[in-house]
């Protein structure tokens, strides 16, 4: 098989923007959690599909923190891109921002690393393109997501032998 070629995060870069709607919100007029995290998955995927050019599948979520609330009426800002391709899997970054139409003022209000698969037309795992991190910044989240990955993959091994020690 031939040797995928290299594609750079910037090939992957994605920016999403909503507006905040009142179905979008709880009672005290702040964006659902679980629409943040919806928004999050198709931000991170939207960079998956741009990286590998496949289908992809959600595997992992880490770190989710919600720091500040969106309210109504506000923009919901995301920003996306891979920080690292394994072998069949890719690690995106989505990092989430209110912003002030008016003012154009934008916070940071959570970030996300999200783990996807890339499948083959059969379903099946298939390799992606290994990515070429150019700048600084891109090289140490590169090395990072590294360890990411050993901590996920160590807390799952655990998870299962715990499911099947209690079956």
């Amino acid at each position: 098989m031939a040797k995928l070629k290299g594609k750079t995060v910037a090939e992957s870069v994605v920016e999403m923007v909503e507006v905040v709607l009142p179905n979008d919100a709880n009672s005290l007029g702040n964006m659902l959690g679980g629409k943040v995290m919806h928004l999050i998955d198709i931000a991170g995927a939207v960079a998956a599909h741009r990286h590998a050019r496949s289908q992809v599948v959600t595997a992992a979520v880490d770190n989710l923190d919600f720091l500040y609330p969106i309210r109504v009426g506000e923009l919901v800002v995301l920003r996306a891109h891979i920080t690292r391709a394994f072998r069949t899997s890719l690690e995106a970054e989505v990092r989430v921002y209110r912003e002030d139409y008016l003012t154009g003022e934008r916070r940071q209000t959570s970030s996300a690393f999200v783990t996807y698969v890339a499948l083959d037309a059969a379903g099946k795992p298939k390799e992606v393109p290994p990515l070429i991190p150019r700048t600084r910044e891109e090289r140490r989240r590169y090395r990072e997501a590294l360890e990411r990955r050993r901590q996920r993959l160590a807390l799952a091994a655990r998870a299962h032998r715990r499911y099947f020690e209690k079956a």
